[in-house]
């Protein structure tokens, strides 16, 4: 920088950069803080090159929480010996995390939200309805993926009634295919199995 006898604002000449790798940095939600780790595959996609996925990886993280966003400061070098990757640009940024356990969708019509927290509505093999707490991951609009309170062979109550309460004997029917709202016959789940009954049907409660 120049600034003796400037008497306008201080501003550098010119500065450098190291395109090659290209360093994207990634504010990964504390939620899923702990699959980041270093090596960890990535790729970027940009809206200016449709269909190409440019890899890469995960070379290393801040190893903390920001307390202002809750995010980890995750940084992802990609290969860039085209040039085609420009600095100070956005992409859309992957992160190949494996994940463990079953992650289930439900619709966002057979959630119950109370004061005590997020329900679903289950019916047992008596027909019975129990109001199971969630664990909810990613929000897909329509959808949210549930990490904890359901298993795939769990059947739920779609549009239930703000007034339904523990233990309340339901009248099922089962959903048919290709029914308006999306779903699959039988639980919101995916997977679910009906309940051994004499009345294997599923889908909206009567009391």
């Amino acid at each position: 920088m120049i600034n003796a006898g400037n008497g306008g604002s201080a501003q550098e000449l010119f500065y450098l950069a190291q395109t090659d790798p290209i360093r994207a940095y990634v504010s990964v939600p504390e939620l899923y803080a702990p699959g980041i780790r270093a090596g960890l595959g990535a790729y970027l996609e940009l809206p200016q090159y449709p269909g190409q996925k440019f890899q890469g990886q995960v070379v290393r993280t801040a190893d903390a929480i920001d307390l202002a966003s809750r995010t980890l400061n995750t940084e992802v070098d990609v290969p860039n010996k085209t040039g085609q990757l420009l600095p100070g640009g956005y992409a859309q940024v992957h992160l190949l995390v494996k994940v463990t356990g079953a992650r289930l969708q439900v619709p966002v019509n057979a959630l119950l939200f109370r004061s005590e927290g997020l329900r679903a509505v289950v019916i047992d093999a008596d027909h019975k309805a129990h109001l199971r707490p969630l664990t909810i991951g990613r929000d897909y609009g329509t959808s949210l993926e549930v990490l904890q309170g359901l298993s795939p062979s769990d059947w739920i109550v779609v549009n239930p009634a703000d007034s339904l309460e523990e233990g309340v004997q339901v009248n099922v029917r089962e959903l048919p295919q290709g029914a308006p709202n999306g779903q699959p016959a039988g639980a919101g789940a995916t997977g679910g199995n009906p309940p051994p009954s004499s009345n294997p049907n599923h889908g909206n409660q009567n009391k």
